[in-house]
């Protein structure tokens, strides 16, 4: 059995209007949008980066012993899953940037790859990343 860690950004947004949902319950999910509710909102999320498990811990071993930024992406063998928002930014921004030095080839494209997503995030708040251990 392989294991990954994949992590997942958000590519859209949509409404679920299935034709049959009663139009009183359609104007819930508008008023719902309207007041900044979710309601009947779908996520749409695409793969934006794939790591082999054993080279995700090894990555993520990079980062300052102890740190913010440590644990929180040790949450994924913690908790199997994690969600990077735009709370995050900052934070995971300057630990990835400052471990780049002590990284390997593999573990600076990622992280390069993570400060681009990261940089999606904070140009658009809309976007997160759902970083999830997956199973083979």
């Amino acid at each position: 059995m392989s294991e990954t860690v994949v992590f997942s950004q958000l590519s859209r947004k949509f409404i679920d209007e299935s034709d049959d949902t009663p139009d009183d319950a359609q104007q819930v999910i508008y008023y719902g949008l309207a007041i900044g509710h979710h309601l009947g909102v779908i996520d749409c999320l695409e793969a934006a980066l794939t790591c082999p498990w054993d080279d995700y811990l090894a990555w993520i071993a990079t980062l300052e012993a102890g740190s913010e930024a440590r644990r929180k992406m040790e949450g994924v063998p913690r908790y199997g899953e994690i969600v990077i928002d735009a709370n995050h930014i900052v934070m995971l921004a300057n630990a990835f940037d400052a471990a780049r030095a002590g990284q390997t080839a593999q573990q600076r494209e990622w992280s390069s790859h993570m400060l681009n997503m990261l940089h999606a995030i904070h140009q658009e708040n809309a976007i997160y990343l759902m970083v999830r251990r997956h199973r083979d």
